[in-house]
């Protein structure tokens, strides 16, 4: 309790005199959010979460076992690498029954969520690839804590963490399932996603150019199918963020040669039906 205790009451001093300096800030999140919202309590708020989806949502999940172990055979290898980051998180990986959503989220403890629309959506293996390890990179920075953190504050999480506030919990969960089941990330949480993305698509083999191709594929198709593209909703693809993921890619000399074509394609028709 003390050590808790005496972490918040640090990190507020340097929250507060992190306001103009954004690197200085997302450190300060980063650490309150590691000590007030420990990967217990976050695998707590998804299975809470998924319960608010399941029942409230009405989410229904695919039943076709072919395409549920090809998604988590393209999400296994790239959760391996996300590990080295961030360990001890119990990744699950859920897909969404429904073909019009074009879209994919995580929530906190590692629970990943697509959409069969996400899967249609694809060209290749290597933009699917792009998009879960896109997602997995939230997990691994933590941005759901940190966003707990910007959206409650410091006092209302050490309740939280000192078990003095139990209804909390159930609140922060109906928020982030009745809001698209993620709070809304910031560009810097985006670009830090997008970098993780490119780490992990390239440390297992995939092209990770893939999540460069996605982005351009669906601002293309922007205004032509609204209320389609809900992954451009909630992640806000600019020049800027795809230019600086193409610069980031080449600094860091990231490659990969598979891009699977040939195994989505079948994965694609048994989704599109008869």
């Amino acid at each position: 309790m003390q050590r808790i205790l005496s972490v918040v009451l640090g990190l507020t001093v340097v929250a507060g005199f992190a306001t103009g300096c954004a690197t200085q800030r997302i450190k300060a999140e980063k650490a309150v959010a590691r000590t007030l919202i420990s990967d217990e309590q976050e695998e707590q708020l998804g299975a809470q979460v998924k319960q608010q989806l399941e029942q409230e949502e009405k989410i229904q999940y695919v039943q076709d076992a072919a395409v549920t172990q090809y998604v988590n055979s393209v999400a296994t290898p790239i959760l391996r690498a996300a590990n080295k980051d961030r360990s001890g998180v119990k990744w699950q990986v859920f897909v969404i029954n429904d073909p019009k959503m074009v879209n994919a989220f995580a929530t906190p403890g590692g629970y990943l969520y697509v959409y069969t629309g996400l899967i249609l959506a694809a060209d290749n293996e290597a933009e699917l690839a792009g998009v879960l390890a896109h997602e997995a990179g939230h997990v691994v920075g933590r941005h759901s804590a940190r966003a707990m953190v910007n959206a409650y504050g410091l006092q209302a999480l050490s309740e939280l963490a000192l078990g003095k506030n139990p209804g909390m919990a159930a609140q922060i969960a109906a928020q982030l399932a009745g809001t698209g089941a993620q709070l809304a990330h910031g560009r810097s949480e985006e670009t830090e996603a997008d970098e993780y993305g490119a780490r992990y698509t390239s440390a297992t083999g995939y092209d990770p150019k893939g999540l460069i191709t996605f982005f351009d594929k669906l601002r293309q198709q922007e205004g032509k199918t609204p209320g389609v593209l809900k992954w451009l909703s909630t992640h806000p693809t600019s020049a800027d963020r795809i230019s600086h993921l193409q610069q980031y890619i080449s600094q860091n000399r990231l490659s990969g040669t598979n891009v699977g074509a040939d195994r989505i394609g079948p994965i694609k028709q048994r989704l599109k039906g008869p």
